[in-house]
């Protein structure tokens, strides 16, 4: 009996994000990641033929091809049209060979560390041009065309062609006119200038990959079932939020904006004030689907030892011209840094949770300058008091209790307590004997509820080496939730 030969062709879609929030022009981000959508699915349907989908989601693509021609004409003029359809994008690939009798999860595996070598390998832009072409003024990018008198580069003349229904529907789950959408940022602002770039990551993943890569089948149910996860967990999220808002309006605008909804990725662009709430809404639909997911594996014989998948998010909170580019950047920073702390508890998964920070400079840093710049107040002291968990954990705050403590800052008692605050963190700056000082002072001439606020913001955790403190995070968020910044619109409204 002779023996057959399989190729297995893996393919990661590179450089989504920078594709994505090239500009601050909503409309060119939301083509943008309507055409990641499509690339990221509906691309590689014409190179599928002869082969059999594994996984097709969050820019990453596994086939299983039954001859090599068909693998080698993948491998050939897949980069090619994803190049040309979405310019700044770029491909990974690799494929391994799988003979009668081969471990399939072991095959993934060799898989994965191709792809991974070949991330290195840098790839040719196609979007570089001559010194002297006209380029894009929002780009830097060749210019291709003039629209109005402005030159538009390549990219941004195919996203204007997507209008993202398919996202859309896949995140408000039936379809909304697009009278409703928002076509520029200012539009989703209300009382303040502030919005939110939420990016959201699940943890656990790799230990159910690990523990049904053997049964391909399964794996490509598996990723199906997570995208579907995902994607119900984002509906929830949305529609408690419009439950929470009124519309009083023919006309309102839904001040959120899908950017990415697949696998266990979400991110997000939304109005400041309702990013916390959704964000948990999500993490906590997230898990409820994805245990109901779990279920069904261990049904069919797979022993998996967590009960469902848990995420964590990185929320940055930006004003309306600072550059989405950098705010994105920072939102995966702090879902990072997030993910790091769940970890080091040693539980699997890693306990949910999620992390925020409020861009007060107009210059771009990462986020440990970030951290060293501004929330150092002195040596072994630190204003990083996040993450925020969303279920209860040892020496951690939730979200509820953030959110309890910040809603207290409200009125006469709390203007009181957060100036009390904001000249604590000034002195902690000059050394904590200083800010002691202080709170021994606020202690003696405050009420019984004003001292339990300032004790409440300005009491150390243990984080190693480290003392931190809520402070920052609390007047932050209250700032974020409470303060008018610009004066409202009698003509526009949001849900």
């Amino acid at each position: 009996m002779n023996k057959q030969t399989k190729f297995l062709y893996g393919a990661a879609v590179q450089g989504i994000q920078d594709f994505i929030f090239q500009t601050n022009e909503l409309k060119d981000i939301v083509g943008a990641s309507a055409l990641v959508e499509y690339i990221c699915t509906e691309c590689f349907d014409e190179f599928a033929q002869g082969g059999e989908m594994i996984v097709r989601a969050a820019g990453n693509i596994k086939c299983l091809f039954d001859d090599e021609a068909s693998c080698r004409r993948a491998v050939r003029e897949f980069p090619k049209k994803v190049m040309t359809e979405a310019p700044g994008i770029t491909i990974s690939e690799a494929v391994v060979r799988i003979d009668d009798g081969d471990d399939f999860s072991t095959k993934v595996e060799e898989l994965e560390l191709r792809l991974r070598a070949q991330r290195n390998r840098p790839f040719p832009s196609v979007t570089t041009g001559l010194m002297g072409m006209e380029r894009s003024r929002k780009t830097g990018l060749p210019a291709v065309e003039y629209i109005k008198d402005v030159p538009v580069d390549k990219g941004t003349l195919l996203k204007r062609g997507y209008r993202g229904e398919k996202l859309f529907k896949k995140f408000y789950g039936e379809h909304i006119d697009s009278r409703y959408f928002p076509w520029n940022v200012g539009e989703m602002t209300t009382d303040n200038s502030w919005l939110a770039i939420i990016h959201a990551d699940g943890n656990g993943l790799g230990e159910i990959i690990s523990k049904i890569g053997k049964d391909k089948d399964r794996l490509m149910e598996f990723s199906q079932k997570l995208d579907e996860a995902t994607m119900l967990s984002a509906q929830e999220a949305y529609s408690l939020c419009v439950m929470d808002e009124d519309f009083n309006s023919d006309a309102p605008v839904i001040p959120f904006r899908p950017v990415v909804l697949s696998g266990d990725d979400h991110t997000l662009i939304c109005r400041a004030d309702l990013a916390v709430a959704y964000t948990c809404r999500f993490i906590e639909a997230f898990e409820k689907n994805t245990a109901k997911m779990i279920k069904d594996l261990r049904s069919h014989g797979h022993k998996i030892e967590m009960d469902s998948l848990t995420a964590c998010a990185g929320i940055a909170f930006i004003k309306e011209s600072y550059p989405f580019h950098y705010g994105y950047q920072l939102a995966e920073r702090l879902c990072d840094s997030a993910k790091v702390d769940a970890k080091s508890g040693g539980i699997t998964p890693a306990p949910s949770c999620l992390k925020f920070h409020k861009v007060q400079s107009s210059f771009v840093e990462n986020y440990r300058e970030i951290v060293r710049k501004e929330l150092t107040p002195c040596p072994g002291h630190s204003f990083e008091f996040g993450p925020y968990y969303i279920h209860e954990q040892k020496d951690r705050w939730t979200v509820r209790r953030l959110l309890e403590e910040v809603s207290k800052l409200k009125g006469k008692e709390g203007n009181a307590v957060k100036s009390d605050i904001r000249q604590w963190m000034s002195l902690m700056s000059d050394g904590p004997e200083k800010a002691e000082q202080k709170k021994k002072r606020v202690t003696t001439v405050s009420g019984n509820r004003e001292r339990q606020l300032f004790d409440a913001a300005t009491t150390s955790c243990d984080r190693g080496q480290v003392k931190a403190y809520p402070a920052y995070d609390m007047l932050s968020l209250h700032s974020i939730l409470s303060l008018q910044t610009k004066k409202k619109n009698p003509n526009k409204s949001s849900i």
